[in-house]
């Protein structure tokens, strides 16, 4: 039996286009893998530790080799909780807007908690980085005002490249994207869109 994570990034919620079409992923998930377990974390209404202190202490001694404090080990526990909850899943479901060109800052700060060394990513100087979550996948769902898929427009498009390198750098290789845009600009072309992305979401979801 799989475990899948859904990761929830909007703070609009029933006026959210990525978690409206999410919605329709999960409802599709649930129909066609109905022994599966689906877990979401609202990363609005989730408790994040923050980066400093006995945390950064924390993070610095293991990328030196060095053993915790006691004070140091307490503190990373909640770091270890974050990454544990993630790697325990089998599949992920992600759901965010474009903001300023990139992501959330909810999704940033759970983002920068998860990636950590032992945990999610190991480093030698003989290998270099490994992602240890290999074997896994991911379905994310971009909701963005403008369009970006131009020559012109695809260097702006800091959401979508920014979570397949962090995803990719754990070792995520496997990764579904599905774009909702551009939700600035209501009309007939985009109700079009939006409904496409909805059935493709559909699609993805009965065999994922």
């Amino acid at each position: 039996m799989s475990n899948l994570l859904y990761i929830e990034a909007s703070p609009r919620k029933e006026r959210s286009y990525s978690i409206a079409v999410a919605k329709e992923f999960l409802q599709a998930y649930r129909a066609a893998h109905p022994n599966e377990v689906i877990e979401t974390i609202d990363l609005w209404n989730y408790a994040l530790p923050e980066f400093n202190g006995y945390v950064i202490n924390a993070k610095y001694r293991i990328l030196a080799g060095q053993e915790h404090t006691e004070e140091e080990a307490a503190a990373w526990q909640a770091v270890v909780d974050v990454c544990n909850q993630f790697s325990s899943a089998d599949k992920y479901l992600l759901s965010l807007p474009m903001w300023n060109f990139s992501i959330p800052y909810k999704l940033k700060h759970y983002l920068d908690v998860l990636v950590q060394p032992g945990l999610t990513f190991s480093y030698s100087p003989q290998t270099g980085y490994k992602g240890l979550l290999e074997g896994k996948k991911a379905a994310v769902i971009y909701a963005r005002g403008g369009e970006y898929d131009a020559d012109v427009t695809k260097a702006l498009d800091m959401q979508t490249s920014y979570i397949e390198l962090i995803l990719g750098f754990i070792g995520i290789k496997e990764i579904h994207s599905i774009k909702v845009d551009p939700t600035t600009a209501p009309g007939e072309r985009f109700s079009q869109r939006f409904e496409a992305a909805k059935r493709q979401a559909c699609e993805l979801a009965v065999n994922f």
